[in-house]
């Protein structure tokens, strides 16, 4: 068994798509389209992003709505990957548990998200 694509819920699979391409530059699937998006790795796995009608954002740390899953990258300088993210349009939580090793941020559909030092 091999993991060929992991999907996640939101309201706008375009938007939160071009995010994720400027965040990581993997390329977009040309068959993308307002109800489902995707960007593919050169591994064949792939990131899709599927529209969810009143969709409700995760929330971190509180889990009213649970977080459920989240991604993890790796990166060689937090400051200059969280200030890149932040440009891009991602959210920066209050609750850091270990900012020195990795960060929690938010995709623009409140999905949390960690950046960890490589």
């Amino acid at each position: 068994m091999k993991l060929s694509a992991i999907t996640i819920d939101c309201p706008d699979p375009l938007a939160l798509a071009a995010f994720y391409q400027q965040a990581t530059g993997l390329t977009p699937h040309p068959k993308s389209d307002a109800d489902f998006a995707a960007l593919t790795c050169e591994n064949g796995l792939s990131i899709g992003f599927q529209r969810v009608d009143n969709h409700q954002a995760p929330g971190w740390p509180d889990q009213t709505v649970p977080q459920q899953l989240h991604l993890d990258f790796t990166v060689d300088d937090l400051d200059e990957a969280e200030a890149r993210l932040l440009e891009l349009g991602a959210g920066k939580p209050a609750h850091q548990p270990d900012e020195s090793s990795w960060r929690v941020l938010t995709d623009p559909a409140g999905h949390p998200f960690c950046v960890t030092r490589g």
